[in-house]
């Protein structure tokens, strides 16, 4: 097998770093061999003993906790889990509670996270937890691996962390520390490469300590191995890592670049009614924030399209606001301000639009309100918290509530 660390010769470094053997050549990385490995482990739980971060999650073995914890971490820094955490906790304190929730009020707990299919797979699989094991997280990795929304890395980190299993936790973090442990080139953006770092996870995880050492991992990722502006020299693991005693620590990982997000530019609609209050619909027929509320929303197609000042573009958003909500606002000749949101791959270009409906319209909005046939509502700023709103919709609030304040101002 061709090796894919194939530009360093690790023999090189026996005895010239902390490298005291050679080990077996795993998915075609060349590993160093059992007395190094036992020696690299020992120092780096040493180091984690002492420099661990405390965190909230850490405290406890229960594998809900965990499991919360470790779904939430996806796509979300450390410091914005914190809170987060001790609010879930507090709403849903057990699997039952979370499996029995309902809709609007995990939506609700879990405003401002993002990426809204975590929270629903949980709830799916509290709920194959109570149905197929009586309530009780299971305890192996082939029916962690069951439950809605848990891939190989979260099943990793309950499976150690929970319940001992010596297994790695492999995610960028751990794949990036991995690259640089033994300068892999292996594009890890490739689905096929995971397998590469899983088994030389595995032949690193401490057998004794795997939830400690994958923990170790996690921290030496977000201190001395970061993707930018790393601190190798500062690393515990200095003498282990050949990206370290090359000087090649920024190559590594390999990696190829995402493809560009696809910009979509939308006119929000802001409308009121006599008291002030503000139109949003709950998101029902969209596979992005579904069941999330926004205000009305409408997709102009391009840049050029939503450039366009309020005059020209008025026909068209009369037209849409007719055929999708069958009202016909009276649109204020300047819009207020434009708002700009990031997903994974898509970037939401919005543009405010404030206007107000006639009194025959607001009476249609209320008939539709009152009849439960439509998913509107009317809402002041101090009726916001009884609705679960995006992190876009959030900012659409923000540069709304700015424009009064300057309209207040005048």
């Amino acid at each position: 097998m061709t090796e894919v660390n194939q530009d360093i010769d690790l023999s090189l470094y026996i005895n010239q770093s902390a490298i005291q053997d050679l080990g077996p050549v795993i998915e075609g990385v060349q590993v160093w061999g059992p007395v190094t490995n036992q020696a690299f482990r020992k120092t780096f739980l040493e180091w984690y003993d002492k420099e661990s971060r405390r965190l909230p999650w850490r405290e406890s073995k229960d594998p809900y906790r965990i499991w919360v914890s470790e779904i939430m971490l996806q796509q979300t820094r450390v410091e914005t889990v914190i809170d987060y955490y001790a609010r879930f906790l507090s709403a849903f304190p057990t699997i039952k509670d979370l499996a029995e929730a309902k809709e609007d009020q995990l939506l609700k707990v879990w405003e401002g996270l993002g990426y809204y299919s975590r929270v629903r797979n949980m709830q799916v699989a509290a709920q194959q937890i109570m149905n197929d094991y009586d309530g009780i997280f299971p305890d192996n990795l082939a029916d962690i691996k069951k439950l809605k929304g848990i891939g190989p890395y979260t099943a990793g980190a309950i499976g150690s962390i929970a319940f001992n299993i010596p297994v790695p936790a492999i995610d960028g973090n751990a794949m990036r520390v991995i690259a640089r442990l033994f300068m892999i080139n292996a594009d890890i953006q490739k689905p096929a490469n995971r397998k590469i770092f899983e088994a030389v996870g595995q032949y690193l995880v401490d057998p004794d300590r795997p939830g400690d050492f994958n923990q170790a991992i996690m921290d030496l990722g977000s201190s001395f191995e970061t993707p930018k502006k790393a601190m190798p020299e500062l690393s515990p693991l200095r003498d282990y890592t050949l990206a370290t005693l090359t000087g090649t620590t920024d190559t590594y990982p390999i990696k190829s670049k995402k493809a560009k997000a696809k910009p979509v530019y939308y006119q929000a609609l802001i409308l009121q009614n006599a008291k002030g209050q503000v139109l949003i619909e709950k998101r029902t027929q969209h596979k992005l924030l579904n069941n999330l509320w926004t205000v009305p929303l409408i997709e102009l197609g391009t840049k050029a399209n939503q450039d366009l000042p309020i005059t020209e573009k008025s026909d068209f958003l009369l037209a849409e606001s007719k055929q999708n909500y069958g009202i016909s606002p009276i649109f204020m000749r300047k819009e207020i301000d434009q708002v700009k949101h990031v997903f994974t791959h898509l970037i939401w270009h919005i543009q405010l639009a404030y206007g107000q409906l006639t009194g025959e319209d607001e009476q249609r909005i209320n008939m539709l309100i009152a009849s439960g046939e439509e998913d509107y509502a009317w809402v002041a700023p101090h009726q916001f918290e009884d609705y679960a709103f995006p992190t876009v919709q959030m900012k659409v609030w923000q540069a709304y509530e700015n424009y009064q304040e300057m309209q207040k101002n005048k």
